[in-house]
Formats: C-alpha cells, structure tokens, sequence
C-alpha cells in the first residue's frame, strides 16, 4: 500500500489510525490482540477519493463484493498484504461511497472485531467486554445497527462505540460470511 500513489494519504494518515484506535481501546479496557479485526474501514468526502481509493487498492488488492447498502455502493477489497494495526493483521479494507453524513476526518476510520454467536445477544456480549466506566465517560457513544445488502441472507447486527475520532464495532458475522450468503442459490 506504501507504495501505491493512489494510496499515499491512507498510507500516511495509518499511523495516526493506530495511535487514536489503541488510545481508545485502552480506555475502554479492551485488549485488541484478543480479538480477529475483521476489517478496516475508510471515510471520505468525495466521490473522486472514493474512486480514486478503489483504484488504488485493486492495484494491491481484489475487488471481493460491491454492494449497495443505504443508498451508496460498499467495495470490499481483500489485500495481498494484510495492513498492521497495532497488534492486529487485516487483509480487508471496507471502502464506502461517501453519503449524507460527513465525518470529521477523511482516512481510516473503524476497525470491526467479530463476536462469533447469536445474532440477539451480539450487544450483550459486546457491552460484557468493556468496562463499565468506560461506558459512561464524556464522549463515548454507542450505536446500535442493522445494516443490510441488497441480496444478505444473514443478519448481521453491529454495535458501534466512539469517542468521535475512532470508532471500533463488533458483529456476529464476518463480512466474508456476509458475501457468501448474498451468493447462495435460492
């Protein structure tokens, strides 16, 4: 990725991602090498950044699933090379097209951890491993969720949580499981 000029602002802006993410986890008690990230994703601004990105992480990576969930295309790319967050290895980059909401920064920002279990007790076990302080401290905020693509199958419910400059979600599903549902034959 370092050496994609397509990605050159990704690839500067990640050790800012990791500094802002591991301060976070560390506030919320959360030890990140416990867990399998998922996935990373970006925010932009701009259709021309997202294009631009897209272009960039085909020339490291393969294009896994574009999707449409509310309203704007999602591309899923898995990289040649897993990126090294903290203690996390991460080999797929969740690129959305910009949408009505306009994030303070452009760059990296969420990492998902997946949760294995029931759909209906994700928000359970997820809240179980943060600290109860943590939860209530200034500028923490928690975002239940439920999106879906087009053709899902599986449910796969999220729970955000954010102090507004990084935000780490926890779901049931990987987003590789997602995909494979979406391709199954009626």
């Amino acid at each position: 990725m370092k050496h994609v000029p397509e990605l050159q602002d990704l690839a500067d802006d990640l050790p800012r991602f990791v500094s802002v993410l591991t301060a976070f986890a560390a506030k919320l008690q959360i030890n990140l090498a416990d867990f399998h990230a998922d996935h990373i994703s970006v925010r932009c601004h701009q259709n021309t950044t997202a294009d631009r990105w897209r272009a960039g992480l085909a020339r490291c990576g393969t294009l896994l699933n574009e999707t449409e969930i509310n309203g704007r295309p999602i591309c899923l790319f898995t990289l040649d090379e897993p990126l090294t967050v903290g203690p996390l290895h991460i080999d797929l980059v969740e690129l959305p097209y910009p949408g009505e909401k306009r994030y303070p920064h452009e760059g990296w920002e969420h990492i998902e951890i997946v949760l294995p279990g029931e759909e209906e007790g994700l928000y359970t076990r997820a809240l179980a491993l943060i600290a109860d302080d943590a939860l209530i401290m200034p500028g923490i905020k928690l975002k239940q969720s439920a999106p879906k693509g087009e053709h899902e199958r599986l449910a796969n419910p999220t729970l955000a949580i954010t102090d507004g400059s990084v935000t780490i979600k926890f779901h049931p599903h990987s987003l590789r499981e997602i995909v494979a549902s979406e391709r199954e034959e009626d």
